[in-house]
């Protein structure tokens, strides 16, 4: 994926959610326990109100922000890596957490990435704030995973 201003890496990202979503209801058709797929359907949920949220940000998101260009930032090809991944019928919550965690940190890098490369300060700091709003959403995630230990 090619990016060349703010908006498209925000709307990428939301899009990258969406996929993710696709992924944890595909491999919730696949799985054979009751947990694994009651943790994939949270997963599955989680993703697609963030991608909901990141598309209410983008739609509310001064103009002079969003319209920060890059030059020749590219990403790899989420939507494959997600269509691409495997898990199999008899993955345990560890194999779902491990791959929900390696995609959620794919994300943050490649916002990580980018505030690093933005020489505006308002566009650094409003995604300085998103990635620190990623972080904490995957921290209560994995506490909202772990505390479904005690279920």
């Amino acid at each position: 994926m090619r990016i060349q201003q703010l908006r498209d890496l925000l709307e990428y990202v939301a899009h990258c959610r969406l996929d993710m979503a696709q992924l944890y209801g595909r491999l919730n058709n696949q799985a054979d326990s009751a947990r694994v797929k009651m943790m994939l359907d949270y997963f599955e949920s989680h993703q697609k109100t963030m991608a909901e949220k990141l598309r209410d940000y983008i739609e509310e998101a001064p103009h002079r922000i969003l319209d920060t260009w890059y030059k020749d930032f590219t990403f790899e090809d989420f939507t494959k890596r997600c269509q691409d991944t495997m898990l199999p019928a008899n993955m345990n919550e560890d194999d779902v957490l491990n791959l929900h965690l390696d995609l959620e940190n794919r994300l943050i890098g490649l916002l990580e990435k980018t505030v690093n490369s933005t020489t505006a300060e308002d566009a650094r700091n409003a995604l300085a704030n998103l990635i620190r709003v990623e972080k904490t959403q995957q921290q209560r995630l994995v506490h909202s995973t772990i505390r479904m230990d005690d279920i």
